[in-house]
């Protein structure tokens, strides 16, 4: 079962949020992984591989519109294809 599907270019700024400007549903039907100082995140909602930070959701907190607070992570990132 060899499928040829090509995967899309990781970009630079890829956000999970379908409301910002940089979603991209075509990446999200693959699965993506994200390291941040070497370590592989698993609740990371948005990247920028060259500004060097990611964003992740602050706990359980949410906004008075009950979106996830989110705070920013400084250090290498690196977005891969699983």
């Amino acid at each position: 079962m060899t499928e040829a599907t090509t995967r899309p270019a990781l970009p630079d700024h890829l956000s999970t949020d379908a409301r910002s400007p940089h979603f991209n549903a075509a990446v999200f039907e693959h699965d993506i992984g994200i390291r941040l100082n070497g370590k592989e995140r698993n609740d990371v909602a948005e990247y920028c591989i060259s500004e060097s930070w990611v964003k992740v959701p602050a706990g359980k907190t949410v906004d008075r519109k009950g979106h996830p607070v989110m705070i920013k992570l400084k250090g290498t990132v690196e977005a891969f294809y699983r």
